[in-house]
């Protein structure tokens, strides 16, 4: 059976057993588009240096209940993050939203099935908010979870409220019989006033291949504040297209650290959309690489209104024949006056056979801002690894801490102490050097 057909039989199994008219309508459209613009392949200027098409040619097992999935309890225990005992913890197996292995420990956390939210009090902030992402990346794979959307999860913080825990949010694959295909999709929405931190983590159960195509739309409102924290550290075997999208509706800060560390091919895109003024963003991201893994990276800050700051810092360091992307754009509109935006992607290649390509870029419209972009690609400094050999430190070991130095900074934009804590470990262990 071919892609399109494989979809299509799909699509109308789910849009039959659909009984709201507006989520039936937005997937709808978004099938369409799928079905015009298709799989996304190099032709396309943003997937220049990812191809993602041959990922489809493999056979999937789709979406499936997660209340009837063979995994363990033992299986979940492993998946937990350091601190999980503290957290709000949303589970999806397979891309379906499980509300019977997720935990809400937080009073002024309301967490409830998408599709429920789109019939109840919340269907006009579902309304004006889902499928935001799409006027950002308009291509195929994010039409398609669009289209797809179903056991998806929906989360509102109350106006004037700072959650007492923190939200985990783990994505199980189960592919322990056959490949899986899972398309997780999350809206969130942070009230005035209020302050959320939110955690997303993957895991593959099995040794066959899993394919995540996942997006999370966050909408932060006046005076709100936000931190989230991507790990992504799965198997060799995972593939992923993931999204994140940040939307700005009042004066509001986030903060963002987004680290990936193992996986086939990674496709990351995190947009950031000022739409109010005197709004703060930070963007920060490290990939540590190696074996045959690929991992991309694309960021976008949109300036639509005044006096909003941005920063993003990137990091990557890629050994044997890994390979890194970053492209990131920061687009400042005609009316986003006393705009300061800086953007720079720092990378060390650490093998002949490694390579990243990297693309920062401006659009500027406005005459009054401040805005920088640079980028560096080079191997480690031989005169710091000279100095450290010289104090009696053997070359493996001085190699591995000015990794470790070159990696600290991003780690630091880590609040969560239990996140940094668990982050720091996994590059050490990569590092093969003790926790400093």
């Amino acid at each position: 059976m071919d892609t399109s057909t494989f979809f299509k039989e799909r699509f109308d199994r789910l849009q039959s057993a659909e009984i709201n008219i507006g989520l039936a309508t937005v997937r709808t459209k978004a099938f369409n588009n799928f079905n015009r613009m298709g799989i996304p392949s190099a032709k396309q200027e943003a997937w220049k240096y990812t191809r993602i098409g041959k990922l489809f040619e493999k056979e999937y097992q789709f979406a499936v209940d997660p209340e009837i999935t063979s995994i363990t309890a033992a299986e979940v225990a492993a998946a937990r993050l350091p601190g999980s005992e503290e957290a709000n913890e949303l589970f999806f197996i397979n891309g379906i939203f499980s509300p019977a292995l997720s935990v809400i420990r937080s009073a002024q956390l309301v967490v409830q099935p998408l599709e429920e939210a789109a019939g109840n009090e919340y269907r006009y902030i579902v309304k004006e908010h889902l499928g935001h992402s799409s006027d950002y990346i308009n291509d195929g794979i994010n039409a398609l979870n669009t289209a797809f959307v179903h056991g998806a999860v929906f989360i509102h913080l109350k106006r004037g409220q700072a959650a007492q825990h923190p939200v985990y949010i783990y994505h199980l694959s189960d592919a322990r019989c056959s490949n899986t295909f899972s398309q997780p999709r999350s809206l969130v929405h942070v009230s005035e006033d209020a302050e959320l931190e939110i955690v997303e983590t993957f895991v593959t159960i099995g040794s066959q291949e899993s394919f995540t195509n996942q997006v999370i739309e966050i909408v932060v409102e006046k005076n709100a504040r936000v931190n989230y924290y991507k790990i992504q550290n799965d198997s060799s075997v995972n593939s992923q297209v993931s999204t994140t999208h940040i939307r700005h509706t009042g004066t509001s800060y986030t903060n963002t650290v987004i680290i990936s560390l193992d996986g086939n091919i990674i496709r990351n895109n995190l947009n950031i959309v000022f739409d109010a003024d005197h709004c703060e963003s930070h963007l920060y991201g490290l990939y540590c690489l190696n074996g045959h893994s690929h991992v991309d990276n694309h960021t976008i800050v949109d300036n639509i209104k005044p006096g909003c700051l941005s920063n993003t810092l990137y990091k990557g360091i890629v050994d044997d024949v890994a390979s890194g992307v970053f492209n990131g754009k920061i687009f400042v509109r005609k009316d986003a006056q006393k705009t300061n935006a800086y953007q720079s992607n720092k990378n060390v290649l650490l093998s002949e056979g490694a390579s990243v390509n990297t693309k920062p870029q401006l659009e500027i419209f406005a005459d009054d801002v401040k805005c920088s972009h640079g980028c560096t690609v080079g191997s480690l400094d031989e005169d710091a690894l000279f100095y450290l050999r010289s104090r009696g430190i053997d070359k493996d070991k001085a190699r591995s801490l000015l990794l470790h130095s070159f990696a600290k900074d991003i780690l630091e934009n880590i609040k969560s102490m239990h996140i940094r804590s668990h982050v720091n470990k996994l590059i050490s262990d990569r590092l093969q050097i003790d926790i400093l």
